[in-house]
C-alpha cells in the first residue's frame, strides 16, 4: 500500500510538474534582467554564444549582429555632394526610360520603405514582374544586387533596370544620349566629375553615390546594444535571444546588416509549377544554385513588405510560421527522380519549434529594426 501511494504521489508530482512547465510562459524561462544587461553592455564577449550550424561556423564569414556602421564608398568612386546630387536628379528622372514614365523612385518609394509596397513591381506598359522590389535602405552594406546576385556592385546594378524588357526597357547607349541632349544636366555633370560629357559609367556612378546615402536612421536595437537598456521591453529582450538561439535567424541574418550577402534556397522555388523560379541557377548555371535567392536584410522590414522574392508573405506574422514549422520540403516526383536539377531545401531552414508567444517576441524584436520614416522630395529635374 505504501509503495502504490508513494507511486501514486510521484504521478501527481510530476503531473503537476510537466503541466506547469507547459504553462510557464518563455519569458520565465530565461533571466530576462541578466539577458539586458549583457545584451546591452556594449561587449558582445558577454552575449551568450549564438545557436550557429557547423557550416555557418566554418565559412570564415559569420559575423554577429551589432549597430550599423557608416556606409564605405569605394575607391573607384568616391563620395562628392555633387555627385550625390546629380545622382538623385537621375535616380528621379522618367527619361532614362523608353516610356519616359518609368524612374528608379518609381520602384524605390521613400515614403513606403523605398520598396514599392507591392507584391511584384509594375514595369513598362505597366506589365509585371516576377520578383518583389528590394528595398533600397542600406543598400550600401550590399555586396551583390537583385534577388539572384547579377550585380556585383550599385554601380553595375543601375544599367541593369534600364536594360530590362519588363522594367524601362531601353538601351543604356540610347538613355546616355537622352540625358547628354538635355542642356540643364551639363553644369550637373561638370561639377560632379569635372567636365559636361555624359556616359553610362558616369550615370551608374552617380546614381550609386546617391544610392549610398539611402539608409535608415538609428533604430532601437541601435541604440540598445549601444548601451540604452531601456529602449526594449522584456519581450523584445526575448525576441533577440530566440533571433540569436533557439529560432536560428542569425545562420542567415547576421552582420549589423542582417544579411549574410549570401544564397539559399528557403522551399519557394515552385520548382516545374507555375511561378517558377530558379533564381541563382539563372546567374551561374550551376545546379546547386536553383532556388537560391539572396538574404534581404532585416532591418526596416515592419515596413518593407511583402516579403520574399516572390513577395508571398504581406504579413510579417505568415513569414515566421512557416520558418517555425520549417519551410516547404518538396519531394521528387517519379519522373524527377533523375533529375540534376531538382532543388534541395537548405539545411539551414529546419523546424524551430516555438511557441506562439515566442514567435509573437521573435516579431517584436524584428520590429525594433525599423526606423522613423522620412520623405524624399523629388527634385525639380533639369529641362531642355
Amino acid at each position: 500500500m505504501k509503495l502504490r501511494a508513494l507511486a501514486s504521489f510521484l504521478f501527481l508530482f510530476l503531473s503537476f510538474v510537466v503541466f506547469t512547465s507547459l504553462q510557464s510562459s518563455p519569458a520565465d524561462q530565461f533571466d530576462i534582467a541578466w539577458l539586458r544587461k549583457v545584451y546591452s553592455s556594449g561587449d558582445k564577449s558577454l552575449w551568450p554564444a549564438p545557436h550557429l550550424a557547423d557550416s555557418v561556423k566554418n565559412s570564415g564569414r559569420f559575423e554577429d549582429i551589432g549597430a550599423l556602421k557608416d556606409v564605405e564608398f569605394p575607391d573607384y568612386n568616391p563620395y562628392s555632394e555633387a555627385k550625390v546630387e546629380l545622382g538623385k536628379l537621375l535616380f528621379f528622372d522618367p527619361r532614362l526610360s523608353s516610356s519616359k514614365q518609368i524612374a528608379c523612385a518609381s520602384c524605390h518609394d521613400s515614403e513606403i520603405g523605398w520598396g514599392d509596397g507591392r507584391r511584384v513591381s509594375y514595369g513598362h506598359n505597366r506589365e509585371q514582374g516576377r520578383r518583389n522590389s528590394m528595398t533600397l535602405l542600406n543598400v550600401g552594406h550590399a555586396e551583390s544586387l537583385f534577388w539572384d546576385g547579377r550585380a556585383t556592385s550599385l554601380e553595375d546594378q543601375v544599367e541593369h533596370p534600364i536594360f530590362d524588357e519588363v522594367e524601362m526597357n531601353f538601351h543604356i547607349n540610347f538613355a546616355v544620349k537622352r540625358i547628354a541632349d538635355i542642356p540643364g544636366y551639363q553644369q550637373y555633370f561638370e561639377e560632379a566629375f569635372g567636365d559636361n560629357t555624359v556616359s553610362t559609367e558616369r550615370i551608374s556612378y552617380a546614381i550609386a553615390t546617391y544610392e549610398r546615402t539611402i539608409k535608415g536612421r538609428t533604430s532601437r536595437f541601435d541604440q540598445f546594444v549601444n548601451g540604452k537598456s531601456d529602449r526594449f521591453t522584456d519581450q523584445e529582450v526575448l525576441g533577440m535571444h530566440l533571433f540569436r538561439t533557439k529560432a536560428r535567424c542569425i545562420n542567415c541574418h547576421n552582420t549589423d546588416y542582417f544579411s549574410d550577402n549570401q544564397f539559399h534556397n528557403t522551399g519557394l522555388t515552385y520548382y516545374g509549377r507555375k511561378f517558377e523560379d530558379l533564381g541563382r541557377y539563372e546567374v551561374t548555371g550551376k545546379a546547386e544554385d536553383v532556388g537560391r535567392f539572396k538574404t534581404a536584410t532585416l532591418r526596416e522590414t515592419g515596413r518593407t513588405g511583402p516579403f520574399m522574392h516572390n513577395g508571398l508573405f504581406p504579413h510579417l506574422d505568415g513569414v515566421i510560421n512557416l520558418y517555425n514549422a520549417g519551410m516547404p520540403q518538396p519531394k521528387r516526383k517519379e519522373h524527377q527522380k533523375n533529375d540534376s536539377l531538382f532543388p534541395t531545401t537548405s539545411k539551414l531552414v529546419e523546424p524551430l519549434h516555438l511557441t506562439e508567444e515566442e514567435q509573437e517576441a521573435l516579431e517584436a524584436f524584428i520590429l525594433t529594426l525599423e526606423t522613423t520614416i522620412y520623405r524624399v522630395d523629388p527634385p525639380k529635374l533639369p529641362m531642355n
